[in-house]
């Protein structure tokens, strides 16, 4: 091989290294931006990829961080209110509002939660129904992103994210939603959202340190506790649903795939766990169909629609609970 050609192929392969590197920095900044390889991206076949994974890396590696900053009972406070607000923004409107259309709210309202729930670091909300739309497509079949019956449990629980396949919004499967500016804008941007959030923790606690000392937090502490612990609790608690809810649990009705109802996940995720349920009349604001099926996340959307902030909850066919007694 002629010297000059040996010496241009380590050269070759560190500027490939260094592109790959920056674009992925772009693509952190703007989800949208997959030059010269977005029909790979979204044809290409999925693997574990470290980049990817690193900021979810970084998010564990945080919480080690309560060693040094310690805990207070505010802080605690703040994790659990933070884990349960942003926990109902991501299943009453990252999933039953924005994937299934499951009621309807005003323009103002649905920007304000597709905000809420990106400060959850799952991406953006047209993202996210976009994925969701397609999992009941496929689900557990061969072309499902989340599958535990097709790639294992740790796969369907968090792998799956870090694949470059499942990264690119498919925005033909919500033109419903990619005609608001605001929401595309917003999906593009995920990571601006839970930047400002856990900057305004931070903030908030140095003016609790120097205004309300009887608390006994500060900056750092309700950082990592607010913005890291409870975002990383969430974020498992949701990604549950994808690996445990078609595993763990009962079956009744007789889907096409493996989905299961469970009460426990229903607690964590605030009604999220009566998953066979959704799989079978996925378009109800309901997921608990019957009174002593806990779904916390219904009740608030009726609250709610009393107030006039939601409306047109669609409701359970009869022919539903007909087939659930039959079986």
């Amino acid at each position: 091989m002629p010297p000059s050609l040996s010496q241009s192929l380590p050269e070759k392969k560190k500027r490939s290294v260094s592109h790959a590197a920056l674009d992925l920095l772009r693509q952190w900044w703007d989800a949208d931006h997959l030059p010269d390889r977005r029909s790979k991206a979204q044809t290409g076949s999925d693997r574990f990829e470290w980049g990817r994974a690193t900021p979810y890396i970084l998010l564990h590696v945080a919480c080690l961080a309560v060693i040094w900053v310690g805990w207070s009972w505010f802080a605690l406070g703040a994790a659990i209110v933070l884990y349960l607000v942003r926990m109902f923004a991501i299943t009453a409107f990252y999933h039953r509002y924005f994937s299934h259309r499951a009621f309807r709210t005003s323009r103002p309202v649905q920007f304000l939660f597709a905000v809420l729930g990106n400060t959850s670091m799952q991406r953006g909300a047209l993202w996210w129904a976009a994925t969701h739309r397609h999992h009941h497509q496929h689900s557990d079949r061969e072309r499902d992103k989340h599958s535990p019956q097709q790639d294992g449990f740790l796969w369907s629980h968090i792998g799956w994210l870090t694949s470059t396949s499942n990264f690119p919004t498919n925005y033909k499967a919500i033109p419903d939603l990619a005609r608001f500016p605001e929401l595309v804008f917003l999906n593009r941007r995920d990571y601006a959202v839970p930047i400002l959030y856990g900057i305004g923790l931070w903030v908030l606690g140095a003016i609790l340190a120097q205004t309300a000392p009887h608390l006994g937090t500060n900056g750092a502490q309700l950082f990592i506790w607010g913005g890291v612990i409870s975002t990383v609790l969430l974020l498992h608690g949701t990604l549950f649903i994808n690996s445990l809810a078609h595993v763990v649990g009962k079956r009744r009705f007789q889907t096409d795939d493996n989905s299961r109802n469970s009460l426990i996940l229903s607690l964590v995720t605030l009604g999220e766990g009566w998953h066979n349920n959704h799989h079978r009349f996925a378009h109800s604001a309901r997921q608990g169909f019957y009174w002593w099926e806990i779904d916390v996340s219904y009740y608030l959307l009726k609250l709610l629609s009393w107030t006039g902030v939601i409306w047109d909850l669609k409701k359970i066919p009869d022919h539903i609970y007909e087939e659930a007694g039959r079986t």
